[in-house]
């Protein structure tokens, strides 16, 4: 049977759709110029805090790479903070936390591509409801560099959970029920509303739920099948369980509960693993390219990637200086209690989250590093400095 003009022209777009990328090859860290007794002091370390039941680092993992390649990647600990815990899994399932935030807001740098969202427009251009409590000033890059004034979180964020609220009940709390703590783009301010407006955006605009729009558009074009936002059908035994905040424990709604796993929160739920991350950050010291898939324009990367401080008349000039922020992903502040390390410089972009994880790319070595844990980052974050001193040594 002749095949039908709508059949050909299927068969001609499917030939011309990209082909996954694959994991990143893996090489000696002589092929990469890193000094592996170097390294090897990040390893030690980690090994040293998760060892026995009571260890004040249940498990993690390392990952580093240079040039689009990266060294195997090494497990220490357990799967859970049980003292009766497994060891950890090679293939196991990290909660990222706020590192999900920078992969939501490339999500919605692919809908500026496509002429769908404008940056400096007002935020409620796209959400009407967000003009509440006087935040019409508010403009979309706000949210996507901390400045826009909005609180870490909506009144009532813990009263949400407790209801196992979905992502609506949040987008409708973030947009009607907050006020500005300052205007915007005059301070700097970490918080979680701002990604929680974006991925609103990002909904209303594809037309569908953002863990699908980041899957078909990020992990499955970049080939991270494990990666999802929210488990999303992903083997739950597999999760690495976290250490919890005071204020979740012996509730039904944190971070190891069905209820969280399955939320898939764009401001911290996305799963990984760390080969599968280490495509994002090639991705981005590739300028958007990777293995043949271009997902971003080099405009937008350097846009997501480089200090945008400087963008707002009305920021202090100090802020913009010691804590820069790209759109979406942060840049190292060095000489401050926020520095990733006393070794990487103001250019290096990357992300860290609650549950104790760290990632970093340096566009001046051409070198990143994965390193995930789960223990509480807040409770002891110098650990995760130390791990990252060890690992920026090591590039030689």
């Amino acid at each position: 049977m002749t095949p039908t003009r709508r059949q050909l022209l299927a068969a001609g777009a499917a030939a011309l759709a990209p082909v996954p990328v694959a994991a990143l090859p893996t090489a000696a860290p002589a092929d990469l110029g890193i000094d592996p007794r170097r390294l090897q002091h990040a390893y030690d370390r980690l090994d040293e805090w998760t060892r026995g039941p009571t260890a004040p680092v249940p498990g993690g993992a390392i990952l580093v790479g240079r040039h689009g390649k990266t060294l195997a990647p090494r497990v220490f600990g357990r799967q859970g903070p049980e003292p009766d815990a497994g060891p950890i899994r090679a293939d196991g399932l990290f909660l990222m936390a706020s590192i999900t935030k920078p992969v939501v807001y490339m999500a919605a740098m692919i809908l500026v591509e496509r002429g769908k969202l404008n940056l400096t427009d007002p935020v409620t251009r796209y959400v009407p409801e967000f003009a509440a409590h006087g935040k019409g000033a508010v403009l979309v890059s706000h949210l996507f560099t901390h400045t826009s004034g909005l609180p870490d979180m909506p009144p009532g964020n813990a009263e949400l959970r407790r209801k196992h609220a979905d992502l609506k009940a949040f987008y409708a709390a973030a947009a009607k029920e907050t006020a500005l703590l300052f205007p915007p783009g005059t301070n700097v301010s970490y918080q979680s509303c701002g990604t929680i407006v974006v991925a609103d955006i990002v909904e209303r605009l594809s037309g569908m739920p953002v863990a699908e729009f980041v899957k078909r558009e990020i992990f499955d074009p970049l080939g991270m099948a494990s990666t999802r936002l929210g488990l999303g059908g992903l083997d739950r035994d597999r999760v690495v369980r976290v250490q919890l905040q005071d204020y979740m424990v012996g509730s039904d709604f944190h971070w190891n509960t069905p209820y969280w796993q399955n939320l898939g929160a764009p401001w911290g739920g996305m799963f990984s693993t760390p080969a599968d991350f280490a495509v994002v950050l090639h991705l981005l010291l590739s300028g958007g390219a990777v293995g043949g898939v271009r997902l971003l324009s080099p405009a937008s990367v350097r846009m997501l990637t480089t200090n945008r401080l400087d963008d707002y008349p009305d920021l202090p000039e100090p802020l913009r200086r010691t804590q820069p922020w790209g759109l979406g992903w942060r840049l190292n502040h060095p000489g401050t209690p926020g520095s990733w390390s006393d070794l990487l410089g103001r250019d290096v972009f990357g992300h860290t989250g609650a549950t104790g994880t760290m990632t970093w790319a340096d566009p001046r070595t051409g070198g990143f590093a994965v390193l995930l844990t789960n223990a509480l980052r807040e409770k002891q974050p110098w650990r995760l400095v130390h791990l990252s001193n060890a690992v920026a040594a090591a590039f030689v």
